[in-house]
């Protein structure tokens, strides 16, 4: 018989409030680095201490680039970024093998690593390349390794996929694959920033440029923040809850909703229940919490499943989007679970019935 490898020690108020102050440390200086987008580095930050990919989505020049930027100086991760265009090949990001002259008259295939091979691979405007450049990037975002010519080689760990994407009605942009879409953690659109941002832009930072970083964390403080992401609880009733969500999330399913079962064609892959236990957990330990809980999973539950429901055409007709759909899943699905008499309405704050 097998032993079964027993769960990891849970955290105690001693081990987790050193994680949380170089969480707050980190996310401080990002909001500095760019301003007035603190929700979205919390969410990108729950992103990276969840090991996944992130999809940034926004017009040009809202600061995609630059917040990207800002996360490697601040995790003092290898950076490196790659434009990608209409004419860019797969060779230009995994590599590729030229022919070379060694000491003794031969020659050989040697390896020219391409900027895949690095911490965090900034891509670019990713949805103006093509699908087979786009493609590219498959392997890497899900095994992390690449295989060229037969021969598999990894990436270093840690490994991350931060894209940025213009809005598909813009020209000379491709749809990314279903496929790829679901190996990214998070879609988070980026909006413009306030008027009051502005100012500060302009009135503090000479040709909109961001400071640097002054306390980046090294990587012994990165590696206990993956430590303790390691041991964040998840109770069982919570796990539970994002299983029937994203289950919820098929038309077929018996706690679909109106709206999912007239617009939704596909619901959530698997994938999505294992991306929101992490990014529910990363999320509980950016707040402070040792366990995750029900508001955890509400938080990042629309990151997580927007970019992987495909909507039919009706969808499109009645101007019904992604994010619609998955708040109206978390307001009429009850994370007990209960089976309550119609005229029993629960409060999502207290959980006080209502007769």
């Amino acid at each position: 018989m097998t032993a079964t490898a027993s769960p990891p020690a849970l955290l105690s108020p001693e081990e987790l409030t050193p994680a949380v102050v170089l969480a707050g440390r980190a996310l401080a200086q990002m909001d500095q680095v760019l301003l007035g987008r603190s929700q979205v580095h919390r969410m990108v930050l729950a992103g990276i201490l969840s090991r996944g990919h992130i999809l940034l989505e926004g017009l040009p020049g809202v600061g995609k680039t630059a917040m990207i930027k800002a996360l490697g100086q601040v995790l003092s991760l290898q950076f490196r970024r790659v434009q990608f265009t209409p004419d860019l090949m797969p060779s230009d990001i995994l590599g590729t093998h030229i022919l070379r002259e060694t000491a003794g008259g031969g020659r050989e295939m040697t390896f020219q690593a391409g900027p895949v091979f690095t911490n965090i691979l900034l891509a670019d405007e990713i949805n103006r390349a093509s699908p087979k450049t786009q493609s590219a990037l498959l392997e890497a975002m899900q095994e992390r390794s690449v295989t060229l010519l037969g021969n598999t080689r990894m990436l270093p760990e840690p490994f991350f996929v931060l894209a940025s994407q213009n809005p598909i009605e813009m020209e000379g942009t491709y749809p990314l694959p279903e496929a790829q879409l679901d190996r990214f953690l998070f879609k988070l659109t980026v909006s413009d920033v306030a008027t009051n941002i502005l100012d500060d832009i302009i009135s503090t930072r000479r040709r909109g440029e961001p400071p640097v970083p002054k306390a980046p964390l090294s990587a012994a403080e990165l590696t206990q923040l993956f430590s303790a992401m390691e041991r964040m609880y998840l109770p069982r009733a919570v796990s539970r809850y994002i299983a029937r969500l994203v289950a919820a999330s098929h038309p077929g399913s018996a706690e679909a909703t109106a709206d999912v079962a007239t617009y939704v064609t596909y619901g959530a892959s698997p994938r999505a229940a294992i991306a929101m236990a992490e990014a529910s957990r990363a999320y509980a330990l950016l707040a402070g919490r040792p366990s995750v809980g029900f508001e955890d999973v509400r938080a990042v539950a629309p990151a997580v499943m927007n970019h992987r429901l495909i909507l039919n055409y009706k969808a499109r007709f009645d101007q019904v989007g992604e994010l619609a759909i998955v708040q109206g899943l978390l307001d009429s699905l009850d994370e007990a679970g209960l089976s309550l008499p119609a005229d029993v309405q629960l409060e999502k704050s207290g959980k006080q019935g209502k007769v």
